[in-house]
């Protein structure tokens, strides 16, 4: 079986959080996108908000010009912009048009995403919204939990349009180096072989490290992306972010293969 590249996307949410405690304009998260860029990372995610505590939607327009102007786009840069498809959400990307929408179910005041899609309960919003979205041009990924049976919810994200599963990795990140990590990461091996026998590819986020990074990959029986902010912004304040992508690209490296996908 053919290895799969697992690509890096850098979420910029916590360097426009911290550029937001002044009114001085830095550190500008376009130019943190594009230094990570030019360190290797294969593409940048932001979540926008309603209430702009972080990323901002200039932002968002300024950061897909800058991925689309200065040629990014042209080398396989791709731009991801999650969220919870309100009409404020589904409007910045009519505009921006990225390459992937991650459909996230926060709530505006949550602290950050903490739970997947309740696909059933939620299947008429995101059919509507999956199709809208495509018809735009976007690749679009849910952000699902990993569950023990995951086969039905995994089948019904893909019936519903879905062309990629974003693994909420928070409870494995919280398993990371104790007793409950082997069966953590059994749960979302079964999660993402469901995923990809319903015909979807895997995506991953939250909380991941590059300590916990190469458990999580090996485990897996795929993982095509990892959207990674909070970590990597801290452990930039340390290193620095050139050093800190080289340091999460090394983290990526599978050693073995993984299963390919037609999707």
């Amino acid at each position: 079986m053919k290895r799969v590249e697992t690509k890096l996307s850098v979420n910029l949410n916590k360097v426009a959080l911290l550029r937001n405690q002044r009114h001085v304009g830095y550190p500008d998260p376009i130019e943190a996108g594009r230094t990570v860029l030019r360190a290797g990372a294969h593409g940048l995610t932001v979540h926008p908000r309603p209430d702009e505590r972080h990323i901002r939607k200039s932002d968002v327009m300024n950061i897909a010009a800058m991925i689309r102007d200065e040629g990014w786009a042209a080398r396989g840069v791709e731009f991801n912009v999650e969220g919870n498809p309100f009409d404020d959400f589904l409007a910045i990307i009519n505009k921006v048009r990225p390459d992937q929408a991650t459909l996230v179910p926060d709530s505006p005041d949550a602290a950050t995403s903490d739970s997947g899609w309740d696909v059933f309960g939620e299947a008429d919003r995101l059919k509507q919204t999956i199709a809208t979205l495509k018809g735009l041009g976007c690749r679009v990924a849910l952000f699902m939990d990993a569950t023990d049976d995951p086969a039905p919810a995994m089948r019904k994200a893909a019936a519903l349009g879905a062309d990629r599963v974003e693994l909420y990795t928070g409870p494995y990140a919280d398993a990371f180096g104790t007793a409950n990590e082997a069966a953590l990461l059994a749960r979302y091996a079964r999660s993402a072989q469901a995923a990809l026998d319903a015909g979807m590819l895997i995506n991953a986020g939250h909380d991941l490290t590059t300590e916990n990074l190469p458990n999580l990959i090996r485990a897996l029986p795929r993982l095509d992306e990892v959207s990674i902010g909070h970590a990597f912004t801290a452990d930039a304040l340390w290193m620095g972010f050139d050093a800190t992508v080289k340091a999460y690209l090394t983290a990526l490296q599978f050693k073995g293969d993984q299963k390919t996908a037609a999707a």
